[in-house]
């Protein structure tokens, strides 16, 4: 049956499919994609974290270390124990600070997806 081109088009409509959030809700992972100001300042915080974890283990392998030098110096005739203290008694420092450290970064990036996932 042919319409008849003087008869109005019916248009049918219902409730919308999709809600819209409400105006003002952001999420940082578009922030983040779309590098935004935002999202520059959640990356520069991971950052910022990740450094200070770092510097934090450089202080303290820097005070451990530092002041050898001067102790050898102090013990000329020390050979054997320069040896001990270099290769047995800064092993299980060093090891600490590093697993300490790959434990805190990892904490920091959860932390900052969690922040970017919204949970």
């Amino acid at each position: 049956m042919p319409q008849d081109p003087t008869e109005p088009r019916v248009v049918v409509t219902g409730p919308p499919r999709r809600t819209r959030r409400a105006s003002g809700y952001y999420r940082p992972r578009t922030e983040i994609d779309e590098q935004t100001t935002l999202g520059h300042t959640y990356v520069r915080s991971l950052m910022r974290t990740q450094l200070r974890a770092a510097l934090t283990v450089f202080a303290v392998l820097g005070l451990l270390i530092g002041p050898l030098p001067l102790l050898f110096a102090a013990m000329p005739d020390a050979r054997r124990l320069e040896w001990a203290v270099l290769g047995f008694g800064l092993y299980a420092p060093i090891v600490l600070l590093a697993r300490w450290h790959v434990r805190r970064a990892e904490r920091n990036e959860r932390d900052f997806v969690r922040l970017v996932e919204d949970r």
